[in-house]
Parts: structure tokens; C-alpha cells; sequence
């Protein structure tokens, strides 16, 4: 197995929890039902403040207590365990929030010290609920997972068996709007099979016998058998699952830069508080009792929690947003990465082209029977395996079949004989009796980057077939988008330097790179990274593993080989362009949101300290507006759910 020189760039394990990891399950039924029971004590508290001052601070003591005490503990726990792990002091915002109101107490201020805990407990139940909404989306696909499969038995009856016992060559039965099992092959019936769960596609795709079906995509009307040819632990669906459980334990840098300098902040913050405690009397000429009132504000203003919210939430969109279009992300790094590419280099074959040749021109001496000649063509590579016989029949689907007996030679190609006279289809080169005519648009069609096969009836050419494998429809669009947006785009192919650069100018490729062996290819793509920087590889096949791994992000095309897949950063589970163009697009975005909310959270954070120093700010005021900072990048981080309009219409 090939091994990925740059995994240590999202394999980091992290070795300190934080309080905004949101996995300390803030949703539970105890805390949210303590949480209303603070609340109706807070209430009561205000009621009671008027006539009777004892019993609505024992309210208000009762409140924090209720609706805070998963705070308080998460605070001074996780900063006990975290300083133990670490061997060294980790403290986290739920560890300020529990000082900050153990302060507001201390110097007799219950109700602020109570709501202070109410504000922060209830927007930490809406922070989590929006934040893991993210994470619903992606892991929502575990629900597609497969259960069960009708297995035909040896005696023709069928039995409903879970997924996982089936084994690899057994014949399975799927009913009209099924859930197909596993990975396999029709051997019976047609139907049309919604595909989106693997490739984001929302138009059923057609299926006949001999066609591929995969796991967790749902039947149509028809119904048919199918034989399995992977285990349901080896199906794409399952690669699709690991991606994704991979993707949200990997974070972006910048993610993982905020959560390591968390503990860092925290400890900052409290190393200065005695430096503002005694900046009250001795500077500013407050009270000590003013004194440590604003030093319990300046605790809740540079509270990080909003700094600490500004990554996470929009890495999990972004890859959220991707896979429901069909782009798989292995890590939130490699999004960053993306959105800094330099220069883009793509295999040639069922990357940027479909991936078989395909007739371009034909043409037969026009005092012949036409439509006889392409039968006869026809008939006679009905008899040949040779991938370009596939494409001349594809290309004349319905002609009559003649009655011939049809001889492969090696270096000669197909010949028979019809009509009393021999025909014999060929390489130009194996050809002496060709006009000036045919040679001319022999040369022609090969500058274009065009196989040509010349027809001859008795030695003497009468006609050609021209053939190529085209570029795909998305190929030219996507070239264009990543040009104008000042990416380097290159071609790397082992095909021939005419028929490589003929596609570089269909495509508008920056560079065509031809005759390279599959060993090469990596060393091609180094040569990228050394010349322009970060550089992407795209690529299908498992001569492109090696060159998917040395790039800083490697691309995978879906349709292509498990290995490909297994090695690369990214995976488009639909041999679509567009589909890169738009994870660029997004990876861009995702970059731009994160640095709004950073910024922005900073920005409150300095306002607030002003504010406070300036006498203008509360406990009440601070501990709104620093939740309300919070909130507001959650919600801008998860936009990026949804298709931003000005994006390509995936």
C-alpha cells in the first residue's frame, strides 16, 4: 500500500480537550431539564428581589447551581485532566465563565453571577444544536447504510438475510424501490437506479444486464438479479462511510491553530487579571469593590468562545456541502490546501477525455454504396475485439449483418472476402495503394490527433474511419474556470506528443506533457510543485497512485480504481470536472468565512474590554454580547450548507 507522505498534516491526534469541542454532550436530558429548573429560579429570584433580598439571592444561588453546574464542572474537570495530560496548566472558557461568576458572588452580586450562568448554559444548548447540525448532514448518510438482501437460494427461493452475511459471488434478487445491498453485477432485468447517495447525481441512471450497481443506491421500477462482487465492508458506499468519519476528525490548520492556542489564550487572560484588578484603584481611581466587579466583566469580554467557534463549524459545512454533491473529503487540511493551488495537473485518459475512442469522420469513394460499405465495416468488426472495432459499431448501431467470414492477421488487421472482391480494414501504414487524396487526409486527421483505419477493396484504399478518445463535456469548462483563476492547468498522457497536444488545444491546456511512463508521472508533478507551489493531481488509475500521493493534494476520479481512491485527498464520485471547479469554489468560500468570523470575534472581544474599561459595560450586557458573538459565526460558518447562488449550478 502506498503511504502518503504528507498524512501527518491531518492525522494529528489532539492531546487536550477543549470546552468548545462540543463533545461533552451539552444536549442531555438531566442538563437541559437542571437547565429549566435554574431558569424558573431565576425568575422567581427577580420576583423575590423587591420584598425579600435573602431568598431571591438563595434563588439566584439555586440557579446557578441548577442551570450552571455542568459549567462550573466542565471548567475546573477538564482543566484538572487537560493540566494533568499535558503536564501544564490547560485551562478552558468554561473555566473563566465558573470565575467570573464565583467573582459576581464574592462580592454580592447574585442575580448578574446567575444570569451571567442562564445566558451562558442557553446559548451553549443553541451553539451545540446549530453547530452539530453540520455534523447531522454528513453523518445523515449512515442511515443508507444497507441492512438487509434477498438472497436466491440453490433451489430458486429467495430469503431476506442482513447485509453482512452475504458473500462475494452469491445471486441476489432486488424488488422495485429496493435498497440495493451491496456491490454487483445485473445478470437479469433493466431498471433505472438512483445514484445520488454515491455520486450526487440526481437523475436515475439507466441499467441493464452487465452494468455495475452499488450499495445503499435505491431501485427503480424494474426489478432484477444481481450477483455480488464485493463484501459489504469493501463496497464504495463503505469507502464513502470511512471518508467521511475520516473527514470529521480532520480539521483545516487554522481549526486546529485556534483549539491548540485556546489553552494558551486562557492562561494569557488570567495572568493579566491581577494587572487589571490593580489597574482599578491605582490607575483609574475605582473602589475595590468597583474593581473587582470590572475585573469579572474583563473575564466574560475576552472569553474566546466566539475565536474558538470561528473554524470548526465551517470546515464541517464545507465538507458537509461536498459530499451531498459527490465530492469526497478526506480532511478539512486538505480544503485549505485546495483553496491555495497553484497548478493543477490532470491524467489524460478518463479524466479530461471519456475514456475510448470514439468515430469522428468516416469517409468511403463516392461512387460506392455507402450505406453497403458501413455495413460491411460493421460486420466485419463485429468479429473483432479490438477496442476501436467497439467503436465503430457503437457508432452504426443498427445495420444489417452480412453472412462473412472475417480473418485477423497480425500487422494486417481484418480482411474477408463479399461480392467476389477482398476487403481488408488496417493501419495506414500497412497500406501501398493509397491516393493522394487519403494520405493527405490521413496526415490531416493525424495532426489533430486522430487514429485513422483505412478500408481497401482488393489492395486499393476506398475509404477511412477516424477515431479518438474526446475530451468529456465538463473537461473544457472546468480548464477555463481554473485558467481564469490563475491556476496552471497541465496534461500529463502516455500518449504520443500529436494526439497529447491536439487535446491540449481542444482543452486551451496550459501545458501537454506526452510519452510519459507511468513511473514519471510523480516526478512530473514535483517538478510542479518546485516551479509553481502547491500543485493538484487528478488522476483514475493505479499508474497514477504513485503521482496522487507525491502531489499536495491528490485527486481521485470515482469511477476509477479502489487504489486511486484509497490514496487520494479528495474523490469525485462522479467522473464530472464541474464537480472540482465548484469543491475549489466552496474551499475558497470556506477560507473566507473562517477569517470574517475570526476577525469579527476579535473585534468584540476588543470592544468589549474597551466598553468595560471605559465603565460603559455590565455583566448582563457583556454576557450578551459576547453569546451573541458566538452565535453569530456558528450561524455564518453553517451558510456554507447551503449552494452559494453565485456558484456553478451543481
Amino acid at each position: 500500500m502506498v503511504e502518503k507522505h504528507h498524512n501527518h498534516e491531518h492525522n494529528h491526534e489532539h492531546d487536550h480537550n477543549h470546552s468548545h469541542d462540543h463533545d461533552h454532550n451539552h444536549g442531555g436530558k438531566l442538563q437541559i431539564i437542571m437547565y429549566f429548573i435554574g431558569l424558573f429560579l431565576y425568575v422567581g429570584g427577580l420576583f423575590l428581589e423587591g420584598t425579600n433580598g435573602l431568598i431571591a439571592n438563595i434563588a439566584f444561588s439555586l440557579t446557578i447551581m441548577t442551570s450552571g453546574y455542568h459549567i462550573v464542572g466542565e471548567g475546573i474537570g477538564d482543566t484538572i485532566r487537560n493540566t494533568k495530560k499535558a503536564k501544564k496548566f490547560m485551562p478552558n472558557v468554561h473555566f473563566l465563565m465558573a470565575l467570573a461568576t464565583a467573582g459576581a458572588v464574592l462580592i454580592g452580586n447574585f442575580e448578574e453571577g446567575a444570569l451571567l450562568i442562564v445566558i451562558f448554559a442557553g446559548a451553549h444548548f443553541l451553539e451545540e444544536y446549530v453547530d452539530g447540525k453540520s455534523k447531522r448532514e454528513i453523518t445523515n448518510l449512515l442511515n443508507l447504510n444497507p441492512t438487509e438482501a434477498r438472497i436466491i437460494l440453490s433451489d430458486g427461493s429467495t430469503k431476506v438475510v442482513p447485509v453482512d452475511e452475504v458473500n462475494v459471488g452469491d445471486t441476489l434478487q432486488v424488488l422495485n424501490g429496493d435498497q440495493i445491498p451491496t456491490d454487483g453485477v445485473i445478470l437479469n432485468g433493466s431498471t433505472s437506479v438512483d445514484e445520488s447517495s454515491i455520486n450526487g447525481e440526481s437523475i436515475p441512471k439507466e441499467k441493464n444486464v452487465g452494468d455495475e450497481v452499488f450499495g445503499s443506491t435505491i431501485n427503480g421500477a424494474g426489478s432484477f438479479t444481481m450477483r455480488v462482487t464485493k463484501d459489504s465492508s469493501e463496497t464504495v458506499f463503505s469507502k464513502i462511510l470511512q471518508l467521511v468519519n475520516q473527514s470529521q476528525k480532520s480539521l483545516t490548520k487554522t481549526a486546529t491553530l485556534i483549539q491548540r492556542l485556546e489553552p494558551r489564550y486562557v492562561t494569557i487572560v488570567l495572568l493579566l487579571y491581577p494587572l487589571v484588578l490593580l489597574a482599578g484603584p491605582f490607575i483609574f481611581n475605582w473602589s475595590w469593590e468597583l474593581s473587582l466587579y470590572r475585573s469579572m466583566v474583563y473575564l466574560i469580554s475576552v472569553s474566546p468562545c466566539a475565536l474558538a467557534a470561528s473554524a470548526v463549524p465551517t470546515t464541517l459545512s464545507t465538507i458537509s456541502n461536498l459530499s451531498r454533491k459527490g465530492v469526497l473529503v478526506k480532511g478539512g487540511a486538505f480544503l485549505s490546501k485546495l483553496s491555495d493551488v497553484k497548478s493543477i495537473s490532470f491524467d489524460k485518459t478518463g479524466t479530461l477525455t471519456h475514456g475510448k475512442p470514439e468515430v469522428t469522420n468516416f469517409e468511403f469513394d463516392k461512387d460506392l454504396d455507402q450505406e453497403e460499405m458501413i455495413d460491411l465495416v460493421v460486420s466485419m468488426e463485429k468479429q473483432s475485439n479490438h477496442p476501436l472495432a467497439t467503436a465503430i459499431i457503437n457508432k452504426f448501431p443498427k445495420r444489417r449483418t452480412l453472412n462473412i467470414e472475417v480473418t485477423n492477421e497480425v500487422g494486417k488487421g481484418l480482411s474477408t472476402n463479399y461480392d467476389n472482391k477482398k476487403y481488408r480494414i488496417g493501419k495506414p501504414s500497412s497500406f501501398d495503394k493509397v491516393s493522394f487524396v487519403y494520405k493527405e487526409q490521413e496526415k490531416k486527421l493525424s495532426m489533430e490527433g486522430k487514429t485513422v483505419v483505412f478500408i481497401a477493396e482488393n489492395e486499393q484504399v476506398i475509404g477511412y474511419v477516424a477515431l479518438m478518445d474526446l475530451p468529456n463535456e465538463h473537461a473544457k469548462k472546468a480548464i477555463d474556470y481554473f485558467k481564469q483563476v490563475g491556476i496552471h492547468t497541465t496534461m500529463i498522457t502516455g500518449d504520443a506528443k500529436l494526439t497529447g497536444e491536439a487535446i491540449g488545444r481542444q482543452l486551451g491546456i496550459d501545458e501537454v506533457v506526452a510519452n510519459v511512463m507511468p513511473e514519471d508521472k510523480a516526478e512530473i508533478v514535483q517538478e510542479q510543485q518546485k516551479k509553481y507551489g502547491t500543485t493538484a493531481m487528478l488522476g483514475d488509475g493505479i499508474n497514477d497512485a504513485p503521482a496522487l500521493v507525491t502531489a499536495d493534494i491528490g485527486i481521485a476520479m470515482g469511477e476509477g480504481t479502489d487504489v486511486a481512491m484509497d490514496v487520494a485527498d479528495l474523490v469525485l464520485m462522479k467522473n464530472d470536472l464541474s464537480k472540482l471547479v465548484y469543491a475549489h469554489q466552496l474551499s475558497q468560500k470556506m477560507d473566507k468565512v473562517t477569517w470574517q468570523n475570526i476577525w469579527f470575534s476579535m473585534f468584540v472581544v476588543v470592544t468589549l474590554v474597551i466598553l468595560n474599561f471605559l465603565g460603559k459595560m455590565d455583566i448582563a450586557l457583556g454576557v450578551i454580547l459576547h453569546e451573541f458573538s458566538t452565535i453569530a459565526v456558528i450561524l455564518n460558518g453553517i451558510r456554507l450548507l447551503r449552494t452559494p447562488k453565485k456558484f456553478l449550478n451543481n
